[in-house]
């Protein structure tokens, strides 16, 4: 699946490091403001952790006191990876303290909550933790940082932790210099949200369904072809769901069958079914305020279908007055 995140990867691959960074002047008050800045945004984050944990107090915490940090992406953990973590915990200890904040007479996951919940599957009591004071618009950025360059995380688990996000930041293009991404980048992550509640039910389930490109593309089809591209997408989403139809293929899949015999209202209230004979289109019927026209293209249709239509028409009603 080609997403957002693979082409910010791909573009900064030979950017600086974050141990670059490090004995750096005085940072610029100014974010990144392309995709290529995302490797910036992201030393900056971690180099915020670690002067945020300079200041903590390392103490023993109880795991049961700990919950997830709210804005973290992530909506599934690899279960085999969590269990190899923690048996690496149980046989060697803890390596590195997980960074909580202090809520309350509880405690909020800044970073390390793989950490956290491996902890949680050893059955331990307690977890060493480094506590320290944090803003929500802290936390949301060194969540949505932290994560972003993930490869097994999904564009509609970061849409996601961007939307619980965006009440921290004034505006859109802060938010966007903070994760380094250009604001076109940031609505593709964005446009998730307009999708139908069916289809992110089914991402709920299975993130990575769609990428960020892909849903842009099918809420835009959607927006062209209204009511009957919702049908359309009701129709061919199982198939997505099921893998057998690529996602880079549904828009144009909602426009195809659109445009092949659903029907179409405009804004005068008229409606056109286009009926096609194999790839040609062969004839419409239309309904409007005067009534119901069926026409069909002169040679589309054979003396016999004629007598048909004409016969079942006549079924119908009758074809001489009574």
């Amino acid at each position: 699946m080609t997403n957002i995140r693979e082409q910010l990867l791909a573009k900064t691959a030979n950017l600086a490091t974050p141990a670059d960074f490090k004995g750096e002047g005085k940072k610029s008050s100014r974010g990144p403001q392309t995709m290529p800045g995302i490797t910036s945004a992201l030393a900056v984050a971690q180099l915020r952790i670690e002067e945020l944990e300079k200041q903590g107090t390392v103490t023993e915490v109880a795991v049961d006191d700990i919950s997830p940090n709210p804005w973290q992406p992530r909506r599934q953990f690899n279960e085999t990876k969590l269990a190899e973590l923690a048996r690496s915990i149980g046989e060697v200890g803890l390596l590195q303290a997980v960074t909580v904040r202090r809520v309350g007479d509880a405690y909020q996951l800044v970073a390390g909550e793989r950490r956290w919940r491996a902890h949680k599957l050893l059955n331990r009591g307690t977890v060493k933790t480094v506590v320290i004071e944090c803003s929500d618009q802290d936390m949301a950025a060194l969540a949505l940082m932290e994560n972003v360059t993930r490869d097994d995380l999904s564009d509609y688990e970061i849409a996601i932790a961007i939307r619980r996000a965006e009440s921290e930041f004034p505006k859109r293009t802060r938010l966007a210099e903070v994760m380094g991404v250009t604001r076109s980048d940031l609505y593709r992550f964005l446009a998730f949200e307009d999708l139908p509640d069916f289809v992110k039910r089914d991402l709920d389930l299975n993130p990575s369904l769609l990428g960020g490109s892909a849903a842009q593309d099918i809420v835009l089809a959607l927006k062209k072809t209204g009511e009957p591209g919702l049908k359309a997408l009701v129709d061919i989403w199982p198939l997505v769901s099921s893998g057998d139809l690529g996602e880079s293929k549904v828009a144009s899949t909602i426009g195809s069958q659109v445009s092949r015999g659903t029907s179409v209202r405009d804004a005068g209230g008229r409606s056109i079914l286009k009926i096609f004979a194999g790839k040609a289109q062969a004839g419409s019927i239309t309904k409007d305020s005067k009534g119901l026209t069926l026409k069909f293209k002169a040679g589309m249709m054979t003396d016999e279908q004629e007598a048909e239509i004409r016969e079942h028409i006549g079924k119908m009603f009758s074809i001489r007055p009574e």
